[in-house]
């Protein structure tokens, strides 16, 4: 149980291509903020079931895929059930993004874990970025894992020194309230706000330093609501291109993992919306947890 007394549920999604048990591992320091329950999904998609040449869809082939997928899920579920945990899993056919969102809808589900959805750059111009349309479609806060570390060694513990990046607007809100509910997870937490050059064009140097004055007291205030809650904060102001100086932030401050809201006011507009979002979560080598605009924090 969380300290707000709810056993919190979590969609772990994976095609059994980058995410495997591993993966799911490295989260079950989760398990002290009420994450007691996983829900697996796996999504068969049709086009890997369907005979070429318009000889029609393949039975046999959906079979087997489902089976290979149970036998996987029920050795998970052996090992989860040894650790206390409670285990669900859908094996499905169909659209991965569609049923994302009906299985997360439908089990309630606190937290979405999935991986990076690549798909050819030509089908993605047309396309766009799945995970752009499952954060628009979603008001469930996803976490788009990538677990193993440029170095090569696995990240344990994800949530343990996240890096937030806040932009004002109220989508960061609701990540820094997010953020407070894993007061038993996160030893650390790094508060970053990335301002554009042209803020800083004024020849003025009492309006820069003013700007920047504003903008620490602001990081600073959000550093003492993690405090009060026993999480050691540190605030940093960034200048430049927002996706290059979350990532070089997150080198520098040895980040586990980067946080953010999916909206953005001026002076940084759309921070985690449009291309920012879809570089950190699809080529970035932390993983990425984003929380939509339309999520209602509630509070525990």
């Amino acid at each position: 149980m969380g300290r707000d007394g709810k056993m919190k549920k979590m969609l772990f999604v994976t095609q059994f291509d980058e995410l495997w048990f591993d993966a799911l591992q490295s989260l079950m320091d989760l398990r002290k903020a009420g994450f007691n329950h996983v829900v697996f999904l796996h999504v068969i998609e049709r086009d890997k079931v369907a005979m070429r040449r318009g000889k029609g869809y393949l039975k046999d082939e959906e079979v087997r895929l489902r089976e290979m997928a149970n036998v996987r899920f029920i050795d998970w579920a052996e090992e989860l059930f040894e650790q206390g945990m409670e285990v669900g899993a859908y094996i499905i056919v169909g659209d991965i993004l569609a049923k994302i969102i009906s299985t997360a809808e439908e089990e309630d589900v606190d937290l979405i874990v999935t991986g990076r959805h690549r798909r050819p750059k030509l089908e993605e111009l047309y396309a766009g970025s799945e995970t752009l349309e499952l954060l628009r479609r979603t008001s469930t806060p996803v976490l788009v894992h990538k677990y193993m570390l440029p170095s090569g060694k696995i990240n344990e513990k994800p949530f343990e020194r996240p890096l937030l990046a806040l932009d004002w607007s109220a989508a960061s809100d609701n990540a820094v309230e997010y953020l407070l509910t894993f007061s038993d997870v996160i030893s650390k937490v790094v508060v970053i706000h990335v301002a554009s050059e042209k803020t800083f064009k004024s020849d003025s140097a009492m309006e820069i330093q003013a700007i920047r004055k504003e903008n620490k007291q602001k990081l600073e205030k959000v550093c003492d609501a993690f405090r009060a809650v026993g999480i050691e904060a540190d605030s940093h102001l960034y200048i430049g291109n927002t996706c290059e100086q979350i990532e070089k932030a997150a080198q520098e401050r040895e980040a586990t993992m980067i946080v953010g809201g999916t909206t953005g006011s001026k002076p940084l507009k759309e921070i985690f919306l449009g291309s920012v979002a879809k570089k950190l979560a699809e080529r970035s080598a932390f993983p990425t947890l984003l929380i939509p605009a339309n999520r209602e924090v509630v509070d525990s």
